[in-house]
């Protein structure tokens, strides 16, 4: 313990050190308030802007103060203003907002082409059909997101989309295994003078090669039905590798001849009447210069 003489000095200088402070406190007060004063003189407003850099000084230095000295000391803002600063400075240490993300990860292109595929060439097909077939790939979709995508493309549901689909999305969709035909005439001679010759030909959309698939005076369904044989021969056939085959509606192409053509794996695509529009690909083979020119050069060949 200390001999009661140094106490008596340790006392002394404790109280000046106090004192010293407290003058040094009443100053700073007084400054605030003056400054403050001054701020509303000039802007007629008494609240001050901080920046997030100044709340948080201001929040670090007021959580070391007891209540007492916050109120005591606390003269721009208010102490409880001061501690839910602090509150709120802890809690963005465990905000994962910024980092976190709204939803799930957005599918990728493949996927998302391939779900825009199967509604195109399966106007059929529902949400659920389409996320199986994905399934069927080892593809792991969810029925609502392939709603989702087809949503964003602009695609109806499977009932609406059947209605609404249109040709050109018909022929873009089976582009690779659609096939058309149509007949022409040629005049020829003979014996007996001229000679009006019915041409029927095929025409590979795709890559717009034309086969003279039979030559007839007057055909009937029993040559029609020869030439689809033909046609549709496993080795040689020109409709080998096709799947669809649009025709207008003449009468040669009746129920046998398409039944003959199904058989082998091709459907038959029947235009509505009066519509060569719908058959465009057959239609301009004829009109143009150069498909007819290589109609006539496979006609000459096959005479």
């Amino acid at each position: 313990m200390l001999p009661v003489t140094l106490q008596f000095f340790v006392a002394m200088i404790a109280a000046a050190m106090a004192d010293r402070l407290t003058r040094k406190v009443a100053y700073m007060h007084e400054e605030v308030r003056v400054l403050k004063e001054l701020l509303q003189t000039e802007t007629g407003k008494t609240r001050i802007a901080f920046t997030a850099d100044q709340r948080r000084r201001l929040a670090l230095k007021g959580k070391d103060l007891s209540a007492k000295e916050r109120a005591a000391c606390c003269q721009i803002v208010r102490p409880e203003t001061i501690l839910a600063w602090y509150r709120n400075l802890g809690a963005r240490n465990y905000d994962s907002s910024k980092t976190r993300k709204a939803d799930r990860p957005r599918k990728p292109d493949e996927i998302r082409a391939l779900v825009l595929r199967l509604a195109t060439e399966n106007p059929r097909w529902g949400y659920t059909k389409i996320r199986d077939a994905l399934r069927g790939l080892k593809i792991e979709i969810g029925r609502t997101t392939v709603a989702n995508i087809l949503a964003e493309q602009g695609f109806d549901p499977a009932p609406e989309r059947k209605k609404t689909r249109t040709w050109a999305h018909f022929l873009k969709a089976h582009w690779e295994t659609l096939y058309a035909c149509d007949f022409f005439t040629v005049e020829t001679f003979g014996v007996t003078g001229a000679v009006r010759q019915m041409v029927f030909f095929v025409i590979e959309i795709k890559t717009r090669a034309i086969h003279i698939a039979g030559i007839c005076v007057d055909p009937d369904a029993d040559w029609a039905k020869q030439v689809a044989r033909n046609l549709v021969d496993p080795i040689d056939g020109f409709l080998r590798n096709a799947k669809f085959l649009v025709h207008d509606r003449d009468p040669l192409f009746n129920k046998a001849w398409s039944q003959l053509l199904a058989n082998a794996g091709v459907s038959c695509v029947a235009i509505p009447a009066q519509s060569p529009n719908c058959n465009p690909y057959a239609e301009r083979a004829l009109s143009s210069g150069q498909g007819r020119q290589t109609c006539h050069a496979k006609l000459a060949r096959c005479e």
